[in-house]
């Protein structure tokens, strides 16, 4: 993976015609708790300084367009990036259209970037335990019409510090009974979950094996990540996938 200042690259094979990026906490405008590459607007920021952050998004990773920003709610849904009009409720955007920016906001939810072999389509995805359990991945696969699919898994929250209740593993477990490999018992009702985990075995139930990244936890990483779980009022981290 390479690193910069402000963001994170993919360390996968993607196409030439491939772009990607995970912004960090770090380069931006935004004062504590949001400090400071904060791109999120439904946080508590000022508005004035999330546009401003955006703005250094986007000239910082030269995108050819403003990203097709969601109202992300925990849902499996997902829609085409290039027909979207406004800001709609989706926890997934997809295109063919070369110059359309897919992105996601996490602070510990799991971003998932996703390419075509072939370099014509891309997708992001914000995969919480909720869209996780309902099938975001799977729905956005299905959305993209091919497996033949690379795909990166961001920062997110690490298996060591995922603490969940018997309801989240149960989610999971009925799922498929294979998903309870994923979780560790802590005592009591408590277990800890590995949302990278839980993310690879949906894809490889999909027949995916091309998956990469999935290493970072971004509870422990103060320096460079946001974390919900960490700093309940805080930033998010924005993944971004696109098409020259």
């Amino acid at each position: 993976m390479s690193k910069n200042k402000s963001w994170l690259s993919p360390d996968w094979p993607a196409p030439a015609q491939i772009r990607a990026a995970t912004t960090l906490r770090t380069g931006g405008f935004s004062l504590p708790p949001y400090a400071s590459l904060n791109p999120a607007l439904h946080v508590g920021d000022d508005a004035g300084t999330v546009t401003q952050n955006r703005q250094h998004i986007r000239a910082m990773l030269a995108l050819p367009a403003e990203p097709v920003w969601l109202a992300q709610t925990h849902s499996d849904q997902v829609v085409d990036a290039a027909i979207v009009s406004g800001v709609v409720s989706a926890d997934a955007s997809f295109t063919d259209q070369a110059g359309v920016v897919c992105a996601v906001l996490t602070a510990d939810c799991l971003p998932v970037l996703v390419c075509s072999a072939d370099g014509q389509k891309v997708a992001a995805i914000h995969a919480g335990w909720r869209g996780l359990a309902a099938g975001i991945i799977s729905k956005t696969i299905a959305a993209l019409q091919t497996t033949d699919v690379l795909v990166w898994l961001g920062p997110a929250i690490g298996p060591a510090c995922f603490e969940v209740g018997d309801e989240v593993r149960a989610a999971f477990v009925a799922k498929d009974p294979a998903n309870g490999a994923e979780f560790t018992a802590q005592g009591g009702d408590k277990w800890l979950a590995d949302i990278y985990g839980l993310a690879r075995r949906e894809l490889a139930a999909l027949g995916v094996s091309h998956v990469y990244g999935g290493g970072l936890c971004t509870v422990t990483d103060a320096s460079r990540f946001y974390s919900f779980r960490r700093e309940p009022v805080t930033g998010r981290m924005a993944s971004l996938i696109w098409r020259i």
